[in-house]
Order: structure tokens, then C-alpha cells, then sequence
């Protein structure tokens, strides 16, 4: 079993080489001569970066605020899962200590008193961007794949896949059909033998 020692993820394995998180691995992979963007232009990357700044700061934003800050999702399921790999006592320590964390970066961000209808809200209102920019193509830029198609995507596909104690948030993102068929695209192109969604 391969341990992250960074623990963030995604995270790639090349060689005896992690790297971890979508920026650097970006970089890794531009600096070994791949680059999912090298088709668009200047002004085609800045808008990419501008959405990918949208999902950081709010899909991103709003799944920790819903795992951590929702006390029954956090009780529930968040803590649980979080604190499962590790024995008794030091699970439970690192689930708060994450929990702790979590809530520390909402006040610091203007979110620690925020509901969980303002988040959905949130959600509803990036998902729209979203679902705008796409439009009926099949990727965000062209007909190819880039940066921001993983970054969305995962999210998204997180968002529709993990189990949580409401489904409010994934109602929000099913509401968007196209977003819908974006990740069902995504997810018969790059990881063909399996399913990974529910129909």
C-alpha cells in the first residue's frame, strides 16, 4: 500500500517521484513535454485560470465547509472517515484537530458564519458559471481536454459521488445538465473500465 506523507491529493507516483496537487503536477508534467493547454492562446489561458480560481474558491471551499462545518455531516461521516486508518485514541485527535482546521479557514476566509442554504447557494451560482462556459461542447476549450476539465471534474465528481447526510449539494450540481454529461463524458473517455458513477 502506498502512503502520501504530503497528504493532498491528486497526487501522482513517477518513478521513486510524488507530486501532489493539480499546480505541481501541471508543472511536472509541462516540464517532461505534456501540457493539456499548449493549444490555447493568451487569452484563452487567462480565462481558463479564472475559472480555476471559480472551483478553488468555491467548489473546493464549499465541500469543506459542508464536511466539516455541518455538524451532523461532520459527526456522521467526515470524522468517522477521517479518523478510521489511524487506532484509537490518535484518530479521533486528528479528525478534530482537522475539523478544528477546517472551521479556522472558513472564519479566516468570511465563511464561518455562513449557512448551509448560502453555500448551496454558492455551489448553485459556480455551477451556473460553469454550465455558461461549457455551453454544449464537449470540453471547456475546444475539443481537447485541459487543465480545467480535470480540475472540474473532480470536483464535480466528488461532489456527485461522496455520501454525505444531505444530497442537497449534488442536487444542486444535477440540476446542470450539461455538467451532467460533461462528467459521464469524462468518465467513459479516461477511466473506461470503470464505473464510477451511478446512472
Amino acid at each position: 500500500m502506498f502512503v502520501l506523507s504530503v497528504g493532498k491529493i491528486p497526487f501522482i507516483h513517477v518513478g521513486n517521484q510524488v507530486v501532489s496537487e493539480l499546480g505541481p503536477i501541471v508543472q511536472f508534467t509541462k516540464a517532461k513535454g505534456h501540457s493539456l493547454s499548449d493549444s490555447l492562446d493568451d487569452v484563452q489561458r487567462a480565462e481558463m485560470k479564472a475559472y480555476m480560481e471559480l472551483v478553488y474558491n468555491m467548489l473546493l471551499t464549499s465541500e469543506l465547509f459542508v464536511q466539516w462545518c455541518d455538524d451532523a455531516t461532520a459527526g456522521e461521516i467526515s470524522r468517522p472517515r477521517y479518523s478510521s486508518p489511524y487506532s484509537w485514541p490518535l484518530g479521533n485527535i486528528l479528525a478534530y484537530q482537522k475539523q478544528w482546521e477546517v472551521r479556522r479557514k472558513m472564519n479566516a476566509i468570511g465563511w464561518g458564519g455562513k449557512t448551509l442554504e448560502q453555500v448551496y447557494e454558492d455551489v448553485n451560482q459556480c455551477c451556473q458559471a460553469l454550465s455558461q462556459r461549457l455551453g454544449t461542447q464537449p470540453y471547456f476549450f475546444n475539443k481537447q481536454a485541459t487543465e480545467l476539465d480535470a480540475l472540474v471534474f473532480g470536483h464535480l465528481f466528488t461532489i456527485l459521488t461522496t455520501r454525505l447526510t444531505s444530497t442537497e449539494l449534488a442536487e444542486r450540481v444535477k440540476s446542470y445538465s450539461n455538467l451532467l454529461s460533461f462528467c459521464r463524458r469524462i468518465e467513459q473517455t479516461y477511466f473506461e473500465d470503470k464505473k464510477l458513477m451511478k446512472d
